[in-house]
């Protein structure tokens, strides 16, 4: 009988277990860091981000070795724990059947983007650029899309929608214009007119072309009951405009179909040059601040969803010091967007662990990543996956942003009656001048506006028509009434660039303005006067119009001093609670981690010195620092030791690999520890106490592996290192 009742017990039991295991939601895997790559799951690239984004149905053109089938590379490393999405490119792919005749039994070469010469503009071989005609469109979603999302994916990116501004002279071309115009073809080289429509149409096309494939696909993916989210993975207004590239950029934020985007930002993009202080030359921090602040304000007002992704390396063979100096500056300056904390740790990791780079300078020897950046490398990729949200916001006078719209690009090639705009400069010239002196200024999209959001935060709003103009006349309404409840705009320009005359909305049907700004000041009562500039009022809030091109500003030295008066005046009389305070650094708070960036070219060539306990995050061995001295030019990334509230309960600090199944047990701790093959780990831990013991083994084999650790009394912290294993290293650590 007692056995009866045993039995009973325990099958009653189980029947309980089972029914709360059967009714408990799945948890929804997190989505936070993420990866790309063409290639199946390998050993050696096994980054430990959450999610794989699996690259092309037919691979990265970029790429020589191919890997398996897209169905099979999906689930290689979905059986490694990988949530996994897909992307490829809108303008450009491993499309060859397409342009060769497999799709439809036609070719397609003439849909490529053409210049002036003729000459394709090619992505690699037999990979144009292209001009997204209807019928590439169904091309992409019949071949491609509806594939992807029969194999179960349920997130895809198509990035980069890309239409050269020298592009333009291509049949495809051609006939997109007369659709859309009902005209004939003008020759974009032979006046403004023709460039800003040719620029105008290029826009259009890759809008629609997005608009109508993740309709397509949102669609499909219901009729198989699958909610398919889409992102745009992109580069920023700011260096597609450099670039003199037209893309969609701030308009897609307000279609429905599209749930967010990656900002892709990296050494590649953050070198490009730029003009301060009458000197030409790569300014990498500030370039990757302002294109991060970009991207952000281009989605913040609508709450979309944004990756900022950061490249180990870049597209261009350097050397493993200049990767190493200029990933850190591209590091820092994503983290001090302290509402972003969803991370593209790096693309194509392949070319990262696998590829040959030049081991110096100038130097023929090339070699693998070295083990300290790799090192390195991993523990800023760790950091992410765990770096919170924050609502500190970064040191500095706040307030002072710069109007954007998406026309920079639409002015950008050719040049036209000897009017230039080097390197941007209309641009950098208003954002330079204060990002220099220590001023987080922030950037505005005008094609958010209408959201209240948009100017929230905004006390002075920094604005020029000499490299853009708007796309239509209710973004001044906007401005207008911000203005009139005690907003701050300084316009900089003289309004003679050629654009100012183009046929617009300025000066068609019952506008007859001589250039937008008139508009503006119309609706604010400036018209008498603003020909020569000034300040003027309008109720609440003020305008000082300088009548210079901002790019002045920078390509002359010391040419800012105009636009410095107005802001020190504009803080001194209108803004008095606050005051324009300048400085050489950046410092932000997120969590336990502190992050700093000190400016050259600045108010003063003085270090930046912090003390307290601190890991060196930027330091392959992790050293404990009681005192950082950051140089003029330099970034710091520290871990705050006194920051820690539970300073008794042992935990990892920082680590060059991912840690999972975390145990504590009286005076024992352990933990799994997985990153790629080939590369070192590094590891700091806190404990109660010094350790008596410290077990390293290879969960594959149960052996022990090779390793070491030593402790620091003072941060009572261990620091332990190993060669790493993808399958794991499980630690034990005894005190």
């Amino acid at each position: 009988m007692k056995k009866f009742i045993l039995f009973a017990l325990a099958f009653f039991a189980y029947f309980i277990s089972e029914a709360q295991t059967s009714t408990t939601p799945k948890e929804t895997p997190r989505q936070k860091t993420t990866f790309q790559t063409a290639q199946e799951w390998k050993p050696v690239t096994d980054v430990r981000a959450d999610i794989a984004i699996v690259y092309g149905v037919g691979g990265n053109p970029s790429e020589k070795r191919k890997g398996k089938v897209f169905e099979e590379r999906v689930k290689s490393l979905q059986e490694h724990g990988y949530v996994t999405h897909f992307m490829t490119g809108i303008a450009w792919g491993e499309y060859q059947d397409y342009f060769t005749g497999g799709w439809d039994c036609k070719t397609h070469l003439d849909e490529g983007q053409v210049q002036q010469n003729w000459d394709t503009i090619w992505h690699g071989h037999m990979v144009p650029y292209i001009v997204p005609t209807d019928n590439y469109l169904n091309y992409i979603m019949q071949r491609h899309i509806k594939r992807v999302i029969d194999a179960g994916v349920t997130s895809i990116y198509l990035e980069e929608p890309e239409f050269w501004a020298r592009g333009g002279y291509s049949t495809a071309f051609k006939e997109e214009w007369k659709k859309y115009y009902g005209f004939d073809w003008r020759p974009q080289d032979a006046s403004p007119e023709n460039t800003y429509l040719s620029s105008k149409l290029k826009y259009h096309l890759y809008y629609n072309a997005l608009n109508k494939v993740f309709t397509f696909a949102k669609t499909y993916g219901k009729s198989k009951g699958l909610d398919v989210k889409f992102y745009v993975p992109t580069h920023s207004l700011v260096i597609y405009s450099q670039w003199q590239i037209v893309s969609p950029e701030a308009s897609l934020a307000s279609l429905p179909c599209i749930d967010g985007y990656i900002a892709q930002v990296w050494t590649g993009t953050a070198r490009e040059p730029n003009f301060y202080n009458g000197i030409e030359k790569e300014r990498v921090f500030e370039n990757a601040f302002l294109e991060y602040g970009s991207m952000e304000s281009m989605t913040a007002p609508t709450g979309r969803k944004m990756y900022f992704l950061t490249d180990p390396i870049e597209d261009w063979a350097r050397d493993w010091s200049d990767y190493k100096k200029n990933y850190q500056a591209t590091f820092t300056a994503q983290l001090l967007y302290p509402n972003i904390n969803n991370y593209e740790v790096m693309p194509w990791p392949d070319r990262i662990y696998e590829g040959l780079y030049s081991v110096s300078k100038g130097s023929a020897e090339k070699a693998h990543i070295p083990r300290f950046y790799s090192t390195q490398m991993q523990v800023m990729i760790n950091a992410l996956n765990d770096m919170p949200l924050s609502t500190n916001r970064l040191n500095g006078t706040k307030g002072i942003s710069v109007l954007m719209s998406n026309s920079l690009m639409f002015q950008r090639f050719p040049t036209h009656e000897g009017y230039e705009d080097p390197q941007l400069s209309n641009f950098y010239g208003q954002a330079l001048p204060f990002l220099k002196r220590g001023i987080p200024v922030s950037i505005v999209h005008m094609e958010n506006l209408q959201y209240a959001k948009t100017l929230a935060d905004t006390r002075v709003l920094l604005m020029s028509y000499s490299n853009m103009k708007p796309l239509d006349s209710s973004a001044h309404r906007y401005i207008a009434d911000w203005v009139k409840n005690g907003g701050i705009v300084v316009y900089s320009g003289t309004d003679q660039d050629p654009y100012q005359s183009v046929q617009e909305w300025w000066n068609l049907g019952s506008y007859h303005f001589k250039a937008p700004s008139e508009h503006l000041f119309h609706l604010m009562g400036i018209d008498d006067g603003a020909t020569s500039g000034g300040l003027y009022n309008y109720g609440k809030g003020v305008v000082y119009i300088v009548r210079e091109d901002p790019k002045n500003y920078v390509m002359q030295k010391n040419g800012e001093s105009a636009l410095l008066e107005k802001i020190q005046d504009a803080f001194n009389s209108k803004i008095k609670k606050d005051k324009l305070a300048f400085k050489n650094y950046f410092y932000l708070k997120r969590g336990h981690y502190n992050m700093y960036a000190v400016l050259d070219e600045s108010v003063d060539a003085q270090p930046y010195i912090t003390k307290g306990m601190f890991v060196d995050l930027f330091d392959p061995q992790l050293p404990i620092v009681t005192e950082k001295i950051i140089q003029p030019g330099n970034q710091a990334f520290l871990f705050d030791i006194n920051d820690i509230k539970e300073r008794k309960k042992p935990q990892v600090l920082a680590s060059a690999s991912r840690v999972y199944n975390e145990v504590v047990r009286h005076n024992k701790y352990s933990f799994l520890a997985k990153s790629p093959l080939n590369t070192t780990n590094v590891m700091r831990i806190l404990l109660p106490a010094r350790p008596t013991n410290c077990i390293m083994k290879d969960v594959e084999v149960s052996n022990a592996t090779n390793g070491s650790w030593n402790w620091d009394e003072k941060s009572k912290t261990c620091f332990v290192t190993f060669d790493n294993m993808p399958t794991g290293i499980k630690v034990e650590l005894d005190w």
